[in-house]
């Protein structure tokens, strides 16, 4: 696959769309076919992608200062704003992304109106959370911050200094789940602000994004190391290697695959 493929998501349409950040192009792949959608700025850098409420795709434009919107035919739309970097549904329904270089958390509503608050130190990946509410990694202040549908932030500072958090997302056990780039650490917050972390085998593995697989335990891409690792509720580690070079986002689509985004050129299918 021509182009160096970053976030992946499976679309209302059931097929793959992924971003090529070195193209500036949102790919869609679907039944054997790759099609391709330039954005027209390829200066852009789009990175992750997100299904949104709208039977459309979101995407963020971290060096275009963009958050771009495609519709299943292709039809392409954006915004301006400051540095977006993740991005997610919230349980309202609206589009909740982050402004890594303002440090702001923002809500796009349903009827348009963006809201925000500030939380200092490169707020990273986004996730809806069990309880509701929002959690995000704060990747330069090295800790997890939960905001709530009134944008009250609470930030949980990790144990492990210089963790970098990255990857975010909602457990299977009433837990939300990260990793920590910067510690090669795999890491766990209950509802209450309890913080677990586990640490890898190979500590610079420099461990990206992380889903709940259909398993019921958590996938993650180690971007250094070219692997893709599982983690169990219980701690219990494990690895597969990966064709290719630096596995960045990840994905299950509807029938129990797991999908990697290589940026070395390609998308690896994975049978759980």
């Amino acid at each position: 696959m021509p182009g160096a493929p970053y976030g992946i998501a499976v679309g209302p349409d059931g097929a793959l769309w992924f971003t090529l950040v070195a193209q500036g192009v949102i790919g869609r792949f679907a039944e054997g076919l790759v099609r391709s959608h330039p954005l027209g700025q390829s200066d852009g850098q789009p990175t992750v992608i997100v299904a949104g409420a709208d039977d459309a795709l979101w995407f963020t434009e971290f060096q275009g200062d963009r958050l771009g919107r495609i519709t299943v035919d292709g039809a392409v739309t954006s915004r301006s704003v400051d540095g977006p970097y993740g991005a997610c549904v919230g349980s309202d329904g609206a589009l909740w992304f982050t402004e890594l270089r303002a440090g702001r958390v923002r809500r796009l509503g349903v009827d348009g109106e963006v809201t925000g608050v500030e939380v200092d130190g490169m707020p990273s990946m986004i996730t809806p959370g069990p309880d509701g509410a929002l959690w995000l990694t704060v990747n330069q202040a090295h800790a997890i911050a939960r905001v709530d549908a009134d944008l009250a932030p609470r930030v949980y500072p990790l144990p492990t200094p210089s963790a970098a958090p990255v990857g975010i997302t909602a457990g299977p056990d009433n837990a939300v789940w990260f990793t920590e780039i910067g510690a090669g650490a795999i890491g766990r917050i209950d509802p209450d602000g309890e913080i677990t972390e586990f640490a890898l085998p190979v500590t610079d593995a420099r461990p990206h994004a992380i889903v709940t697989g259909p398993d019921g335990a958590l996938w993650f891409t180690e971007w250094a190391s070219c692997r893709l690792g599982r983690i169990t509720v219980d701690g219990a580690i494990t690895h597969l290697d990966l064709p290719g070079a630096e596995p960045h986002g990840l994905t299950v689509d509807a029938a129990g695959y797991l999908w990697v985004a290589m940026e070395s050129g390609a998308l690896v299918q994975v049978s759980v």
